[in-house]
């Protein structure tokens, strides 16, 4: 299944929840569409299940292939499943671009590995699926320090994780920690999408 690429804004009222992280697709918050505010919305155990599972993926803005297979990597890793696979959506390095305030949504974070302007390291990586390990450093290549786009995402930048740490000199971010649950999105019940793809 292909990448979304329809309205952000509908998925987000159907969803019920902010996928650009700013809150404003939600002012109406019903789903979209003529008879959005009267629809009575009663799920099934299995559509409560999808839901979730669909919430995350597209939180994170993967293809249900990328989704399934770091899902089946977090269940063979020591730990808790569902927390295991929220930590591993969390170290892709597109996620970290973003958290790090050099871009200002996930998909403009995705661009930006994938135009080269990224080094993990010192060294350039365009895989935004890239898995940062636990010390690894992210930065920018010179020449793409000076991109309009990323000063203003850091302009705009109100939080940074306290797993990571930024140096606005160097323009270089350090991934120190892994997060824990707590610091995480609270929107999600990792243990409902555990349940769906263990069917």
């Amino acid at each position: 299944m292909a990448r979304y690429t329809g309205p952000k804004f509908k998925l987000s009222r159907r969803l019920g929840i902010s996928l650009s992280g700013t809150g404003k697709e939600l002012k109406r918050p019903f789903p979209p569409g003529q008879h959005g505010p009267n629809q009575r919305k009663k799920l099934s155990g299995y559509g409560v299940q999808l839901q979730e599972k669909q919430k995350l993926r597209h939180m994170y803005g993967l293809s249900e292939k990328q989704f399934r297979n770091l899902f089946d990597k977090a269940t063979k890793m020591k730990g808790i499943a569902g927390e295991n696979f929220l930590i591993l959506l969390e170290s892709r390095l597109d996620n970290l671009v973003y958290r790090l305030g050099l871009a200002n949504s996930r998909a403009g974070a995705r661009q930006l590995v994938a135009h080269g302007h990224v080094t993990v390291n010192g060294r350039k990586v365009d895989i935004p699926s890239y898995t940062v390990s636990v010390g690894d450093v992210i930065g920018l290549r010179e020449r793409s320090r000076g991109l309009k786009s990323i000063k203003e995402a850091r302009e705009g930048r109100h939080h940074l994780p306290n797993y990571l740490e930024f140096n606005d000199q160097t323009m270089e971010g350090k991934y120190i920690r892994l997060p824990e649950r707590a610091e995480l999105s609270q929107d999600i019940d990792e243990r409902q999408i555990v349940e769906f793809y263990s069917r």
